[in-house]
């Protein structure tokens, strides 16, 4: 399997192929790209226009077609250009997974200005932090959004406020009604391929959230890379003969589960899905019983989440008497697919193959894919790293590791940030020589498949969403109870990780846990707030360096002694 494998992946990259791969200097550094990719992410918004009438955006009982979201995409660009944002400003979106969302990144990026994606979860705080450091001259947002960021407005300077959804009109805030009424066309524009398409902000390693700093030629990288690997998948069960040759699939129908504000979701579902013609059904929040009603309702072909959602769906008490058989594809990204559940996803659902991605916010979405009978053969496995990315896996030194060792897994290629904003040092840290520190431990087989088998950074996982330690013990410190704190991820079923913090307090001071999550949910988002909490009557133990010792902590606290 893995000869044939390997004779088709060259097949498709070689020259003259869809996915022939070229190497140019871009910031100094060779980089691999793909030379038949569009350069912008404009150029690929305009050829979705070819398919008109079919559904693009359904969110509950509405739909917007490509045409009706190629019009308001063209009415919105043209009203934030009639409102002063020029090509090269940022504009802020600030909601949850309404349709909105997209009408408004496509029209920004369309004008090649930028897109500053804001955390649906962030507090007050944590948003006038993102608002401040990137800039942005005008902010969409919902009515959450806006109770949270209402008592900052006045730091905010001559900031543009638009209103969707329940957002009432008021002074200080325009209807959305007025950004999409007319007929307009979207005027032209020269975007540079390794200008900025949007901000995505990571949580921190100090204590703050860094905007990362994603490109047009990224993130219509990380569209090719999809296609390639539905490609290479494609090929292969044709001449296995699992698949009928030449057999043209419908367009997609894909689940929206996660939020838009991660690559996980915008980069690697809403990309693609518009790429091929396909349609995108929002959901307000996750429910695995609803998930199922739209899958068999709308004809949902693949259901991208983080790992916990596939295990919710194929458990759920209807899963059994839903029609879940348009599904072609089921798993996702965010963590790793456990190896049982790729076994169960291929013996639940007939017509569906389990696939997953390992990838970051710093490489526009996807670095490896796997999915069909690779996966069942390697679960463990996150799949090879795509043809854009040179990798290697290096010590502690940076020397390159043999074969089958582990180390630090490094990439370069065109997916890969220009730097995160504002913050010339941790781009300096993170990426040298055009090569990017993943932060994960991973080796490599003699087939090219990679595995992670640990994780550098120091980071809670929890439900794919990236939670920095020192942010969370940021927030703790803020209290004057606080003397010592370490917080680490403890292991759940559900969501993977969940965030555990040891506290020493100050003598004499006596504070509950409930107290200290009530104290950080000011501060900082809800999946961030430490679910499990000890306190301990010592001074938290330390290694030589001065570091505390979060491996010993995390092995020897007892849950039943969690508050």
């Amino acid at each position: 399997m893995y000869d044939e494998y390997r004779a088709i992946w060259d097949e498709l990259i070689a020259p003259g192929a869809d996915f022939e791969i070229n190497t140019m200097s871009i910031r100094g550094n060779p980089t691999r790209i793909y030379a038949n990719a569009p350069l912008t992410m404009r150029d690929l918004w305009l050829s979705s226009a070819q398919f008109g009438d079919q559904d693009y955006l359904v969110y509950k009982q509405e739909r917007l077609t490509y045409s009706e979201s190629h019009q308001q995409v063209a009415n919105i660009a043209t009203w934030l250009t009639n409102a002063g944002i020029c090509q090269g400003d940022r504009v802020a979106i600030a909601m949850r997974n309404y349709p909105e969302w997209l009408l408004c990144y496509w029209a920004i990026l369309s004008m090649g200005a930028t897109v500053v994606g804001m955390n649906a979860w962030w507090t007050g705080p944590e948003m006038l932090y993102a608002l401040e450091d990137s800039s942005p001259k005008a902010l969409i947002l919902d009515e959450e959004r806006f109770t949270r960021i209402e008592p900052n407005l006045d730091q905010l300077g001559e900031l543009t406020l638009v209103g969707v959804r329940e957002l009432a009109d008021n002074n200080n805030v325009t209807s959305w009604s007025e950004l999409i009424c007319g007929q307009h066309e979207l005027n032209p524009v020269d975007i540079h391929p390794d200008s900025d398409a949007c901000i995505f902000y990571t949580s921190g390693t100090t204590g703050r959230p860094k905007g990362a700093q994603l490109t047009h030629r990224g993130c219509v990288s990380n569209v090719w890379s999809l296609l390639f690997s539905a490609a290479l998948q494609k090929v292969m069960g044709e001449r296995s003969g699992a698949l009928e040759p030449d057999a043209v699939a419908p367009p997609p129908a894909s689940l929206v589960t996660t939020p838009l504000f991660h690559v996980t979701a915008n980069n690697c579902v809403a990309h693609g899905t518009t790429m091929a013609g396909g349609k995108l059904i929002h959901m307000y929040k996750w429910d695995a019983g609803e998930a199922l009603r739209l899958i068999e309702a709308e004809k949902v072909t693949a259901m991208s989440g983080v790992p916990v959602m596939a295990r919710e769906v194929i458990s759920h008490p209807a899963f059994s008497s839903t029609d879940t058989s348009s599904l072609i594809s089921l798993g996702g990204g965010g963590a790793q697919l456990q190896p049982d559940l790729v076994d169960k996803i291929d013996k639940s659902v007939a017509t569906a193959k389990a696939n997953t991605g390992f990838g970051m916010t710093e490489t526009c979405g996807i670095i490896t894919a796997i999915g069909g009978d690779l996966f069942l053969d390697k679960p463990a496995s996150c799949g090879p790293a795509m043809p854009c990315y040179e990798t290697k896996i290096v010590d502690t030194k940076g020397t390159e590791v043999a074969l089958g060792e582990s180390g630090e897994l490094l990439v370069r290629g065109a997916q890969v940030i220009s730097g995160y904003l504002n913050r010339a040092e941790a781009t300096a840290e993170s990426i040298q020589d055009g090569w990017l520190k993943t932060g994960d431990v991973a080796k490599q087989d003699e087939h090219g498949f990679l595995y992670i088998v640990d994780r550098i950074k120091d980071m809670v996982l929890r439900g794919g969403e990236n939670i920095y330690c020192a942010e969370v013990e940021s927030a703790l410190y803020e209290h004057s109870a606080i003397a010592e704190c370490s917080v680490f991820g403890v292991s759940d079923d559900r969501l993977g990780e969940e965030v555990g913090v040891a506290i020493h307090l100050k003598e004499p001071h006596g504070v509950s846990a409930d107290e200290l999550r009530t104290h950080c949910r000011v501060l900082i988002a809800s999946p961030k707030i430490p679910r499990y909490i000890w306190f301990l009557n010592d001074p938290l133990p330390r290694n030589a360096s001065g570091k505390f010792l979060k491996r010993e902590l995390r092995e020897t606290l007892s849950l039943e002694k969690a508050r």
